[in-house]
C-alpha cells in the first residue's frame, strides 16, 4: 500500500514537472511566433491597412488581424457574419469549448433568416456575465464591426471580393487599462495563443458554410430531358 501511494505521488510529480516544463518553453519561444498567432492567414498589406472600426478605440494594446480566402461572393459570406452570436447562429468554432465558460454557443449550418436584419445599435452579451457587443458599424456586403459596452473591446469584419474569392479579415482591437500584472501575463502568454486556436476554428467555420451556399445557390438545375431525346408526350403521339 505504501508502495502504491509513493508510485501515485511519483507520477503526480513527473506529470506537474512536465507541465512546469512546457509552460516554460511556452513563456520563453512565445515572443518569437507571437507575431504569426496576432496576423494568422494575414498578407502584410492586411496587417497594416487601416480597417473600419479602427478609429473606435485609436491605441489598443493588443490587435490581431487574422484572414482567410474564401472560394465564394462577399453575397454568400455576408449571411453567415450578420447572425453570429449566442442565442442566433453561433460562432462557428468549438462549441463545447464556447459552453463551458456559458456563453450559449450553438453553430448553426445553415442561413437563419430570423438573425439577418441585423442594425447598427443592436447588441448580444456574451455569456450571462460576459461583455455586451454592440453593432457599431454596418456596411453590407463589406464590414461589420462590433464594440464591447466599456469600449476596450473592437471587433471588425472585412470582406474583399477578387475575382471568384472574398478575403474574410478579422481584427481584434484589445484595450486592458488598470489590469494587475498577473492578468497581463494571463492574457499575453493564455488568451492570446487561445484566440488563435478558436479564431482560425471561427474562420475555417464560415469559409465551408459560405462555399457550401455559394455552390448550392449556383448549382445549374438538372435538365428535364435528355437534348437528343424528345418528351416522352411526343414520343407517345408519335407512336400513334
Amino acid at each position: 500500500m505504501r508502495n502504491q501511494v509513493c508510485g501515485h505521488n511519483i507520477a503526480a510529480l513527473t506529470v506537474l514537472g512536465v507541465a512546469t516544463l512546457a509552460a516554460a518553453g511556452h513563456v520563453a519561444t512565445y515572443s518569437r511566433w507571437r507575431a504569426r498567432c496576432l496576423g494568422w492567414g494575414a498578407t502584410q498589406d492586411e496587417l497594416d491597412v487601416a480597417l473600419p472600426g479602427d478609429d473606435l478605440l485609436a491605441q489598443p494594446e493588443v490587435q490581431s488581424t487574422r484572414a482567410i480566402t474564401i472560394m465564394a461572393s462577399a453575397e454568400d459570406v455576408w449571411p453567415w457574419l450578420v447572425q453570429m452570436g449566442p442565442g442566433r447562429g453561433g460562432a462557428y468554432t468549438y462549441d463545447w469549448i464556447e459552453n463551458v465558460f456559458g456563453l450559449g454557443m450553438h453553430s448553426a449550418d445553415e442561413v437563419l433568416p430570423q438573425f439577418q436584419d441585423l442594425k447598427v445599435g443592436d447588441d448580444f452579451r456574451l455569456g450571462p456575465r460576459g461583455p455586451v457587443l454592440r453593432v457599431a458599424v454596418l456596411d453590407a456586403p463589406q464590414a461589420m464591426v462590433v464594440r464591447s459596452e466599456d469600449g476596450n473591446w473592437v471587433w471588425a469584419f472585412c470582406l474583399r471580393t477578387d475575382g471568384s474569392s472574398t478575403r474574410l479579415i478579422s481584427r481584434n482591437r484589445i484595450s486592458a487599462p488598470d489590469v494587475s500584472k498577473a492578468t497581463q501575463l494571463l492574457n499575453r502568454y493564455v488568451m492570446e495563443p487561445g484566440s488563435l486556436v478558436m479564431e482560425r476554428k471561427m474562420l475555417g467555420g464560415i469559409k465551408d458554410r459560405a462555399e457550401h451556399l455559394a455552390q448550392s445557390r449556383h448549382a445549374a438545375p438538372a435538365p428535364e430531358n435528355e437534348p437528343d431525346k424528345p418528351p416522352p408526350l411526343m414520343v407517345a403521339f408519335a407512336a400513334r
